[in-house]
């Protein structure tokens, strides 16, 4: 069975991942810092009858994406790695003027130092695979600017821009940084709690990233509305 790790698995689109991937046969690791909730999501998605090993942690900490690594070694391999665990830098979202440099900081160190940190980790066994993929979750905040934003779309931008030289240095994989658009999400109700306007639920736009896995086109970025009306 192919392998894939999924950081931030716990709830929202993370979660929706695993349980589209484990209907399909998937053997997984799942990471959250929170881990009663890991546990039970991860009950929940074994039930499709697939090897799933939870890992609570922090994906800024070495040791723990060494974990995550070697969990996925022991079902296998690594297959596909998906950097969704994020961090705003600021609980409700402020002004760049007000914008604390240690909240900057975490969102910089979750965004894209831990991401690009479990990729190496996990390069020799995605090297390996037979159709080795890497999976970032970006959002329409690192190519717009938007009123608030500017320390979590800057850390999303510079993950777009790792996302795509990694492309270039490694052809043998594919690598998509993926805009899911608008979702209903703990990470968004922290980051404009007062916005109480409906948006889709994290499992709609899963066919998305499942039509990446399918169809394997070239690295790049692609945005989840465009992929789901058929184009790219």
């Amino acid at each position: 069975m192919p392998v894939a790790i999924i950081t931030g698995a716990s709830k929202g689109l993370g979660r929706a991942l695993a349980e589209a991937l484990a209907a399909r046969g998937w053997d997984l690791v799942l990471d959250a810092r929170s881990e009663g909730v890991l546990k039970e999501t991860a009950a929940w998605v074994a039930g499709h009858g697939t090897g799933v090993r939870a890992s609570a942690g922090d994906v800024t900490d070495p040791v723990h994406r060494s974990a995550l690594v070697e969990a996925a070694r022991e079902l296998g391999g690594c297959d596909l790695v998906v950097s969704n665990a994020s961090a705003l830098g600021a609980e409700p979202l402020v002004r760049l003027d007000e914008l604390p440099l240690a909240g900057l900081r975490r969102a910089l160190e979750v965004n894209v130092v831990a991401a690009l940190g479990l990729v190496q980790e996990a390069l020799p066994l995605l090297r390996a695979a037979r159709a080795g993929a890497v999976i970032t979750v970006s959002s329409d905040a690192a190519a717009e600017a938007y009123e608030t934003w500017g320390g979590y779309g800057a850390s999303k931008a510079a993950l777009d821009h790792l996302s795509a030289v990694l492309g270039e240095e490694e052809p043998g994989l594919r690598v998509w940084a993926v805009d899911p658009g608008d979702m209903a999400t703990d990470l968004y109700a922290a980051a404009v709690p007062d916005d109480d306007d409906p948006r889709p639920e994290p499992g709609s736009v899963v066919p998305a990233f499942l039509r990446l896995l399918d169809e394997r086109p070239a690295s790049g970025r692609y945005g989840a509305p465009a992929l789901l009306e058929g184009r790219r």
